[in-house]
């Protein structure tokens, strides 16, 4: 098999965990497992402690990414319902507004209707509104969006039948975009008995058949994100483990694979994990190349050996394809061979699309 090279991916949703829980990653050690995993930029979320609600946390956060981040990035401001003004003030530099109106990792949640109503009246763009929604809280979010003309994103779609809600509104003129997790495609509520609490995560892991109808509904998607979210292994293994997974380095490999098995095409892919995140966010693209080393052929995922600092992975054994042997960022050599070559503070906030047409 021979090299296979292809711009470098964009992760609309991670959580880099900077600032507050920096044993789990930080600006530094999340780029570089993003550029190791063949993504050359990637979407920060707001869930931070303290969480990214204010114009001063969030200056704070730029200033942290500016000097340790390895890959280019774009940051979300958060909004807990209160203080609207800084919320407003962040928008000119945030990469979007990220709504919690679901329980999740963190504190971060908002489902107060007057509240949700004022923000997505006066939310100014030009990043869309990104909701972490569950069920009737989708439903809320697409007739808000719809109320006020606004772009609404629903992350880590939480059930295959969701997409069929989905794509009824955006039938019906409402612009709202999507993304699955490659949890929700390529793990099933089966590996809760085989991996315990590291499968652990929210939205949950759905049924064997619902998993299959997200393959099926695929086309309703926009774009794959990872929903990266390391913790421990010790934090997996307490009394209360926290929901989330690590993926920024396995997306790659398990969606060769899905193509090499027919599931989906190259072209497909590249839409799903780079066009369509640019787009949805209206983003340019970094100039990029991953070299993808083929050669060794199909492959199991281990559970360990990553560059994130949590160190594991919950996809550990299904079959991958493909190795990250070379990312070029900006004419430079960022990743080779398994080894960072990039400086800390190397990498930039992702350019919007009109801001690098007027320049």
């Amino acid at each position: 098999m021979h090299d296979l090279v292809i711009p470098g991916m964009i992760d609309a949703h991670v959580h880099l965990r900077e600032p507050g829980a920096t044993h789990k990653e930080d600006a530094f050690s999340g780029t570089a497992a993003a550029l190791a995993g063949g993504a050359v930029g990637v979407l920060d979320m707001p869930n931070n402690a303290p969480p990214i609600t204010r114009t001063e946390r969030f200056a704070a956060k730029q200033a942290l990414f500016a000097t340790k981040a390895v890959a280019d990035y774009g940051l979300f401001a958060g909004s807990d319902g209160s203080h609207l003004e800084q919320v407003l003030a962040m928008a000119p530099q945030a990469v979007g507004l990220k709504l919690y109106l679901d329980e999740t990792f963190g504190d971060l949640r908002n489902r107060e209707p007057r509240s949700l109503a004022e923000t997505f009246e006066a939310w100014p763009g030009p990043g869309p509104i990104a909701v972490h929604a569950e069920s009737e809280s989708i439903r809320i979010s697409l007739d808000l969006a719809r109320r006020y003309g606004q772009h609404v994103h629903i992350c880590h779609v939480p059930h295959p039948d969701e997409l069929l809600v989905i794509d009824a509104a955006r039938q019906a003129g409402v612009h709202v975009t999507c993304e699955v997790t490659p949890h929700h495609l390529f793990l099933s509520d089966e590996a809760v008995a085989r991996l315990g609490s590291l499968a652990q995560m929210k939205p949950p892991l759905v049924s064997p058949a619902d998993l299959e109808l997200f393959w099926e509904r695929l086309d309703l998607v926009d774009l794959i994100a990872t929903d990266h979210a390391p913790h421990t292994r010790a934090e997996k293994a307490s009394a209360e483990p926290p929901p989330g997974v690590p993926g920024l380095e396995t997306t790659l490999p398990l969606l060769l694979a899905a193509v090499d098995d027919g599931r989906l095409t190259h072209e497909r892919m590249m839409a799903l994990v780079y066009t369509r995140p640019l787009e949805v966010y209206g983003l340019a693209a970094p100039e990029s190349e991953v070299v993808i080393d083929l050669s060794q052929g199909r492959y199991r995922l281990p559970l360990e050996g990553y560059h994130t600092r949590c160190g594991w992975s919950p996809f550990a054994g299904l079959p991958a394809l493909g190795r990250v042997a070379k990312v070029t960022l900006r004419g430079q050599v960022v990743w080779q061979e398994g080894k960072l070559l990039a400086a800390p503070g190397s990498g930039r906030p992702l350019e919007r699309v009109a801001d690098r047409d007027r320049g």
